[in-house]
């Protein structure tokens, strides 16, 4: 049998101290909540290299006292708690008192603290577990803490680490979720010198949210509030039409204590129910008060993780929470009125002796409909103008003015084009009243297509295309077929292609999560057709996208693939880029219920069945199923 030993103490302060100190973020976040329990109401946080080689964190709270600074760096030692019963009323973010010993154990620790009672500061120095320096000196009341060299005498654990961007984005997001579960304490974030995060600690949490992710996100909330069963929800949900691609922008604190709550998330999502897209998910910042005896937060040393006693009562909670403030808040989406409204052409009050009149550009056509089509001439006329001359009374009798307008029929060119070419460069659409007809020819055909075989029948639901081919009934998905189309081409010119210039660049709000993940992607994301910068403050900017999408789209598709690389890690490269062509394709392609004239169904239809190896869209649904006239007449008993 193996001999059983005793740790060292050195040793078992390391082991406790991978649980609490996994990288530079967890030694923010336990020394951040020491300052908000120190009672504090402005508290600056500075990192050098991510965090790995220098973190300062100074608050104005109570300091600590001569007679205890020793003992607040041994294991255990705690001012939150002193009997199991307390246990049961933990009203603090801290209790454990493991985090002093756990930092100090995998780090050098300076110390510079003062309280009110005293007439000296001190300065406390230790490392590594072991005392260093303890004396007498000058500085302001509160506490200062300065972590540098995190596990310099463990490198095993300093290979785990990420590179200093992605660590100082992590610190910057515990940053920001405990401004927002106290928005009555003023923070100030110093990244490699420079401030990147200033709030205001005046106590409104909606002021907070603005100042932490910008005007743009905290627009799109509304107060939510409830108050029940000795439980109280208040905070900000967003506006269905503000709905992202991912949970990644769902913050839930109890009291006041950041947690991961399925419960509520369930809620949420529930609440939102038939008022928002499937796939989409809702944005929040809530508080779950309620009595600390009802909840157990000892649960993992990160403290994020909780059980209740009731989860029906939370989800009832978050739920009522919710709905009422969809309820109240949920006015329709205002259109910005940016130029009056006015007719194209409007007669003058008076005759005019020579009214000039140039045909306007007309609006974006829909989905295939700016396509050039044949002519069903061999010359073309020229655009003109006309001229409207007031007639001579002594000519023609008087009558009403009247104008027109004349456009020149599009020329197809004379070399013909790919129909990945033609169909692919869709503009946002427009109803109108005569359609025009794509040209589909494909360059080179897998299949001989027949034209004698194929007929069209029409469209089911506006989602269907439905004909007959080579004695069968073939019924399209247009958007799935359209999607694999365009997916395909996005792989075969694999961001080679110049992309389109936007007319106003488009900033999207990421977590900061997504937004180091989407950084360090960015060469990825740039090389996939996108011009993409960062922005500062968990923000990106976006100044030219693919041709085949839609500025409306953007940020979605940019949180989409941002949330993507948070959870894909591990995906190489190509892989990275195949799921970014994926969401761009399936923004891009024609939607279900969208109109679509019956010429464009037809030649859709007659590209898509001579391209046999186009079978399934980038998800894995089929683009068309097929049923021969006998298994049809055999479903009616006629065989």
């Amino acid at each position: 049998m193996p001999k059983i030993n005793v740790l060292s103490k050195q040793l078992a302060e390391l082991i406790a101290a991978g649980e609490v100190v996994e990288r530079p973020a967890s030694v923010v976040k336990e020394l951040l909540e020491n300052s908000i329990d120190a009672g504090a109401t402005a508290i600056t946080v500075e990192i050098k290299n991510g965090g790995i080689s220098y973190i300062r964190i100074t608050d104005n709270g109570c300091g600590i006292s001569k007679d205890d600074i020793r003992n607040a760096f041994v294991s255990h030692a705690t001012s939150k708690i002193a009997t199991p019963e307390d246990l049961n009323s933990i009203f603090t973010l801290g209790f454990r008192g493991e985090a002093l010993a756990s930092v100090s154990a995998v780090a050098r620790v300076e110390v510079m603290t003062k309280t009110a009672e005293d007439e000296t500061g001190l300065r406390y120095v230790i490392e590594s577990g072991e005392e260093v320096l303890l004396d007498d000196a000058g500085c302001p009341n509160g506490t200062t803490m300065i972590v540098r060299d995190l596990f310099y005498k463990t490198p095993a654990r300093m290979k785990f680490l990420k590179k200093d961007v992605t660590e100082a984005n992590a610190v910057a997001s515990v940053v920001d979720r405990i401004a927002l579960s106290h928005p009555e304490v003023s923070f100030r974030f110093v990244r490699e010198g420079k401030q990147v995060l200033v709030t205001s600690g005046n106590g409104d949490l909606l002021t907070c949210i603005r100042e932490i992710f910008g005007k743009d996100f905290s627009a799109d909330l509304i107060p939510a509030e409830f108050e029940g069963q000795g439980i109280k929800v208040s905070g900000y949900v967003s506006k269905p039409t503000a709905a992202r691609p991912n949970r990644n922008m769902q913050f839930f604190f109890l009291n006041n204590r950041l947690i991961k709550t399925g419960t509520g998330s369930a809620a949420l999502s529930e609440s939102y129910k038939n008022s928002i897209m499937v796939g989409k998910f809702p944005s929040c910042v809530l508080n779950i008060d309620i009595d600390p005896s009802l909840v157990d937060v000892n649960v993992h040393p990160a403290k994020t993780e909780v059980r209740f006693s009731d989860e029906r009562v939370i989800f009832n909670a978050v739920f009522c929470a919710c709905k009422n403030a969809l309820a109240a808040g949920d006015t329709p989406k205002q259109i910005k009125k940016e130029i009056p409204k006015t007719d194209y052409y409007k007669a003058p009050e008076k005759p005019a002796e020579q009214l000039k009149i140039t045909p306007v550009a007309a609006p974006k056509k829909d989905f295939w409909q700016h396509i050039p089509v044949k002519s069903e001439s061999k010359t073309e006329p020229p655009a003109v103008k006309i001229n409207i001359v007031e007639p001579k009374a002594a000519e023609v009798k008087k009558e009403p003015q009247k104008f027109a307008m004349v456009s020149a029929p599009i020329v197809t060119p004379a070399k013909e084009e790919k129909i990945e070419d033609i169909l692919l460069n869709s503009p946002p659409k427009a109803e109108i009243s005569e359609p025009i007809v794509p040209e589909i020819v494909s360059a080179e055909p897998k299949n001989e297509f027949c034209e004698e075989e194929f007929h069209l029948v029409g469209e089911a639901f506006k989602t269907y295309i439905i004909c007959e081919y080579r004695g069968k009934m073939v019924i399209i998905d247009k958007h799935a077929a359209h999607e694999r189309i365009i997916y395909e081409k996005l792989k075969r010119e694999n961001g080679e292609r110049t992309p389109q210039l936007l007319l106003l660049p488009v900033t999207v709000t990421l977590s900061k999560e997504e937004y180091s993940a989407f950084l360090e992607n960015l060469e990825l994301v740039n090389k996939a057709g996108f011009d993409a910068e960062d922005f500062g403050g968990g923000c990106v900017i976006v100044r030219e996208c693919p041709m085949e999408l839609s500025a409306d789209d953007i940020q979605d598709v940019i949180s989409e693939i941002a949330g993507r690389f948070v959870d894909k890690k591990q995906d190489v490269s190509f892989e990275k880029m195949d799921w970014i062509f994926h969401s761009v394709a399936c923004r891009s392609a024609i939607k279900a219920d969208n109109f679509t004239s019956r010429l464009e169904m037809e030649r859709f239809a007659k590209q898509l069945l001579s391209m046999p190896d186009i079978r399934y869209c980038p998800h894995g649904r089929p683009v068309l199923i097929e049923m021969t006239q006998r298994e049809l007449e055999k479903n009616f008993g006629r065989v």
